[in-house]
């Protein structure tokens, strides 16, 4: 008898679930902040360095810079910010929806130590002698703009003017000697003759004491291209006062507001593309668990958006790129589930057993696959840098929601209709055939197929094995003679990107960075639908000043700001050892896991097939030519969680039949448990793979084009995963393993808190 209560149960939760999202989310969403990349900004890396010989930065020197810092970034009213102190002497600074990015640079690392000189040189007065807070923009007799601040002390204010005011003429001097000089960080190899009479001269303002001298306390800075912003401007930076130290630059992108709108637009159409396929594919293949599925993902994308706001996490667009991939990674659970279920249903069980039966015996799978995963995922976020960490967190919360959803609320849902026995006489819900159905009581063991067919995997072990060396040897003399690619992140440089309303081409834009602004692209690359995309590399560090006019330039010119990014010699250098050791920690910690969790010899295997992963990416991107910079070692080490979560599953199979067979004795019975293991696995495998490409193709083809290279990345490595853990990994195993098997027969011996084969 149907227990209708239960279905309705089920109906009642997923209305209030839907409800629930449909009035919640768009509030959600609103309060997530957007990183730079979406909104626009810049992020900067200083490196801080002495003001005078013999000045010790330490922690107080440090954070008096941030602190002055911040002062100066509260005066552009600037809400999403972040300044943070790296290692001994390095503060990064993030800035996230800033309209003039130039002012904002340039109100950052201006020293901004005021100085009243005179024509010779001579100081008078400093930044210290000014009343905090006092500069203003305002206006002269004649309505110009000017600054006018004030001064501590009056009296001494008149001395200075009465001494200028008394100077004796200066021979054969352009100019008179009772000029009041106003330096704003006085470089003492400049001199005011040889500034005197240039059109943009280094100190800010020159006023002649004509009339005797000055009684009262305020000072009126008039500069003869002063502007109201420039005016402003110049106001600003003497009310944030002086830093401490010196900042140099190591490291700077920034990205315009209409790039990162069009970046957000393009990967959020692409999300919906890749996510509404994977439903639509769960529920063609599984039919009723995939509708399951599907409304645990809906969940679980909201449940993502929930904690990122919770946790106040900010969203880049890699972090787009893993919530969508994260769908497709979340869907792997319910796969390893439903295919268990399918598999005890064939073998002739009931509904309920069945159930019970695929629920338990996926659970450790799961666990497994998970943390191999979020170990990768770890290492990304230590080492990455600030937008590869936007991908890593979002990738970790995505990992360890999808367990909660994909596991619990997939179990609940599904056993509220199971419970129900409205399925119990309906195979075809999950795909299962009624001919496929063995009698459980002639106790015949179901053999596994793949689309009603069985594949010798193992017979052809050596093809394999020769097909990837011959693909290896191949790739190592791609990087051999063409080598990598690198972008700047990895070799230093600098990089223009330019949106434009229409078609451009490399010639024009060649000829307009030599003739506007006496710099030569090392080279132009165009992209986009149109080709309105301009990408200008350079293997120089291009000035604070030269990206202020090539930005001032190209944004009257597109109407678009550009992006500009440089990385200085010494990060390139960080970056690439980072990205090295990335590598190798998340392989040691993955040999160290599967070790624990089954033994050395699958430990071995499973990070030759992750290595062997790795480098089909790097061999196709030396043989296409695509830039390689730091998001691809985040894609990498996605496919290094990936590929060990393919292979663990594969693994935890064949641990699981060594169980039932309790001893194995000849190559023989080894290889036939390492196939049949494959087969069992194999439409999970394939599964998965799809619904994961799924969301990276459309990342590649309807993305943002600054993601196109990460997600020909994901394509690649997942391809080549999946190809490793079927005829790779697993067959390596079987060869290493099985080579001293007649000496040494493999047993299953149950210990606490093991579970591996032992000899």
């Amino acid at each position: 008898m149907v227990k209708k209560g239960r279905i309705a149960a089920f109906f009642l939760i997923v209305m209030i679930i839907g409800a629930l999202i449909g009035t919640t989310v768009t509030g959600v969403t609103k309060d997530i902040k957007l990183g730079l990349d979406l909104q626009g900004g810049f992020e900067v890396l200083y490196e801080v360095e002495p003001l005078n010989e013999g000045q010790e930065v330490n922690e107080t020197v440090m954070e008096a810079t941030v602190e002055s810092l911040r002062e100066r970034v509260d005066v552009l009213g600037i809400s999403e910010t972040n300044i943070a102190i790296e290692g001994e002497n390095r503060i990064r600074v993030q800035l996230a929806g800033v309209e003039n990015q130039s002012e904002a640079r340039e109100l950052l690392s201006t020293t901004a130590e005021l100085s009243f000189r005179g024509v010779e040189g001579k100081e008078y007065m400093d930044g210290s002698d000014i009343v905090e807070g006092s500069a203003s923009q305002s206006y002269n007799d004649m309505n110009q703009p000017i600054v006018t601040l004030d001064v501590k002390s009056a009296s001494d204010f008149y001395d200075v003017t009465n001494e200028i005011y008394n100077k004796d003429p200066i021979p054969d001097a352009p100019y008179p000697p009772n000029l009041l000089v106003i330096w704003l960080d006085y470089d003492e190899e400049s001199s005011f003759a040889e500034e005197y009479g240039k059109e943009d001269p280094a100190y800010i303002s020159a006023p002649a004491i004509n009339n005797g001298p000055i009684r009262s306390n305020q000072v009126m800075i008039e500069g003869p291209d002063f502007t109201v912003e420039s005016a402003k401007q110049l106001a600003d930076i003497i009310n944030s006062g002086s830093l401490p130290v010196d900042l140099e630059e190591m490291y700077s992108t920034s990205v315009g507001a209409q790039f990162g709108e069009q970046a957000m637009n393009k990967t959020i159409f692409a999300g919906f593309l890749g996510i509404g396929i994977i439903f639509l594919y769960m529920m063609g293949y599984y039919r009723f668990p995939g509708v399951i599925a599907s409304v645990t993902l809906s969940a679980y994308i909201y449940l993502i958006l929930v904690v990122f706001e919770w946790m106040n996490g900010v969203l880049t667009l890699p972090g787009i790129a893993a919530l969508i991939l994260g769908v497709g990674m979340a869907v792997d659970a319910n796969i390893i589930t439903y295919e268990r279920i399918k598999e005890e249903l064939k073998s002739g069980k009931t509904l309920q057993s069945a159930f019970k039966a695929g629920n338990q015996r996926s659970l450790s799978t799961i666990l497994d696959a998970n943390i191999t995963t979020l170990i990768a995922a770890a290492v990304l976020f230590i080492f990455g840098t600030s937008s590869v960490k936007g991908f890593a967190t979002m990738l970790i919360v995505s990992i360890l929601v999808s367990f909660i959803t994909a596991v619990y609320g997939t179990r609940l849902f599904m056993a509220l209709w199971v419970k129900s026995r409205f399925l119990n006489k309906r195979p075809g819900w999950f795909g299962v055939k009624r001919d496929e159905i063995h009698d459980i009581e002639e106790g015949e063991e179901v053999e596994p197929t793949f689309f009603g067919r069985r594949f010798d995997f193992v017979k052809y072990r050596k093809l394999f094995f020769t097909l990837s060396m011959a693909l290896v040897t191949a790739g190592i003399i791609a990087l051999a003679v063409f080598r990598l690619n690198l972008g700047i992140d990895f070799s230093h440089g600098s990089r223009v990107e330019l949106l434009a309303d229409q078609q451009v081409d490399t010639e024009e834009i060649n000829n307009t960075m030599q003739e506007e602004f006496n710099i030569e692209p090392e080279k132009v690359i165009m992209s986009g639908d149109n080709n309105e995309i301009a990408v200008a590399r350079f293997d120089t560090v291009l000035s604070e000043d030269k990206i202020a006019e090539v930005k001032s330039y190209y944004n009257e010119q597109f109407g678009n700001e550009p992006n500009v990014s440089t990385v200085s010699p010494v990060v390139a250098k960080e970056l690439a050892k980072n990205a090295a050791l990335a590598v190798l920690y998340a392989s040691i910690g993955i040999i160290i896991y599967v070790t624990i969790r089954f033994e050395i010899f699958f430990a071995i295997t499973a990070i030759i097939a992750l290595l062997h992963d790795a480098f089909f990416i790097l061999a196709l991107f030396s043989l296409t030519r695509l830039e390689f910079d730091i998001t691809i070692i985040a894609a990498i080490l996605t496919i290094v969680g990936y590929s060990v979560n393919d292979t663990i599953v594969t693994f935890d199979r064949i641990r699981e039949n060594l169980k039932l067979e309790k001893r194995v004795k000849t190559f023989k019975e080894l290889a036939a448990i390492v196939n049949k293991s494959l087969m069992q696995t194999m439409a999970r495998s394939i599964n998965t793979v799809l619904t994961v490409v799924f969301a990276a193709v459309m990342l590649l083809f309807f993305g943002a084009t600054s993601i196109t290279n990460f997600a020909f990345a994901l394509v690649v490595g997942l391809v080549a995963g999946t190809y490793s853990s079927l005829f790779i990994a697993a067959q390596l195993w079987l060869v290493t393993r099985g080579r001293n098997i007649k000496d040494k027969p493999i047993q299953y011996i149950k210990k606490k808190n093991t579970g591996g084969p032992q000899v």
